[in-house]
């Protein structure tokens, strides 16, 4: 009983050292794994965002179209959508559309 007594005071750092890294690693696992899950919400959520913009794109494009004008507040609005769904990655036909948008004359020229 002496003998290992004097082997575990003789080792005590190295069992701390032990521990505490064990204690570290378990820690980092757990942030690991929460930082993963929230970077999958937030991809989620990213392209929900960006379909909802593109989708609002796609609405005022065939609003304005049948209407024959767009007016300049809506373009100015759906300046601020565009880069908004820009800045998330969207760029497909959404984008032709917006540039279509903004080449329609302002008014109603039918009166």
């Amino acid at each position: 009983m002496e003998s290992f007594i004097w082997f575990v005071s003789g080792h005590i750092w190295e069992w701390i050292f032990a521990a505490v890294m064990a204690a570290l690693t378990a820690a980092y696992r757990g942030i690991d794994r929460r930082l993963k899950s929230e970077q999958q919400k937030n991809e989620a959520i990213s392209a929900g965002v960006q379909a909802l913009l593109r989708e609002n794109l796609v609405d005022n494009f065939n609003k304005y179209t049948e209407k024959g004008f767009c007016p300049i507040y809506a373009k100015e609005s759906m300046k601020k959508v565009y880069a908004a769904y820009h800045d998330l990655g969207g760029n497909d036909v959404a984008t032709e559309l917006y540039k279509k948008l903004l080449d329609m004359q302002e008014s109603d020229t039918n009166g």
